[in-house]
C-alpha cells in the first residue's frame, strides 16, 4: 500500500507531555504488550524526564508526536537500550499512539522522522525490540526496512520477542 503519510511533528517531551500521555495511553489495547494495564503518572513523568536528559546528552530521545492539529498523540524516538539483557549498548527505535490513531500512519510517519534524527545525530545502527505478537509494530519494522535479527524471550514478560535492526 502507497499512501501519503499523516503530518506529524515530533518535540522533546514537556512537563504537561506527561500528563498527555498518561491520558492517551490509557486504553488496554495500548498497553497490552507494555505491563497489560496503564501506568501511573509518575511513570510518565520520569519518562519525560529522562527523556529530555536524553535529547541534551545524546541529542534524541522518544519525542512527542504531534497529528496536524497540534494535539499529543504519542512518542516515538530512540534512546539507549536500558537493559541489561538483549542489545546492551545499541540505540533502540520506539513508538506507543493513542487507540484512537492508530492504523492512520502516524507511527510511519514519525518512525521515519526518527530515523532521519538519529542519523544526523550519528548514529550509525537502530534496533527495535518487539514482542512477537505485536504484528502492528512488527508491519511498522517492515516498513522501515528494518530485518529481524534474533527472537528471544523477555526476562520480564516471559514472552518472546523479535530484534529488528537496520542500518542507517
Amino acid at each position: 500500500m502507497n499512501r501519503t503519510l499523516p503530518v506529524v511533528r515530533l518535540r522533546v517531551p514537556t512537563d504537561e507531555d506527561a500528563v498527555a500521555w498518561h491520558r492517551v495511553f490509557d486504553h488496554p489495547d495500548v498497553m497490552e504488550f507494555h505491563g497489560g494495564r496503564s501506568a501511573e503518572l509518575s511513570v510518565y513523568e520520569e519518562l519525560t524526564a529522562r527523556q529530555r536528559r536524553h535529547d541534551a546528552e545524546y541529542g534524541f530521545c522518544l519525542w512527542t508526536v504531534l497529528d496536524e492539529q497540534d494535539r499529543v498523540i504519542g512518542f516515538t524516538g530512540a534512546q539507549p537500550w536500558p537493559w541489561e539483557w538483549g542489545p546492551t549498548g545499541e540505540i533502540e527505535i520506539g513508538w506507543r499512539l493513542g487507540r484512537e490513531h492508530w492504523g492512520k500512519g502516524y507511527v510511519t510517519a514519525a518512525a521515519r522522522e526518527t530515523l532521519e534524527r538519529v542519523r544526523a545525530a550519528g548514529v550509525s545502527d537502530v534496533v527495535a525490540m518487539v514482542n512477537a505478537r505485536n504484528a502492528r509494530s512488527i508491519a511498522v519494522t517492515q516498513r522501515l526496512g528494518m530485518r529481524l535479527a534474533e527472537r528471544f524471550v523477555s526476562p520480564a514478560s516471559q514472552q518472546e520477542g523479535h530484534c529488528y535492526r537496520l542500518a542507517l
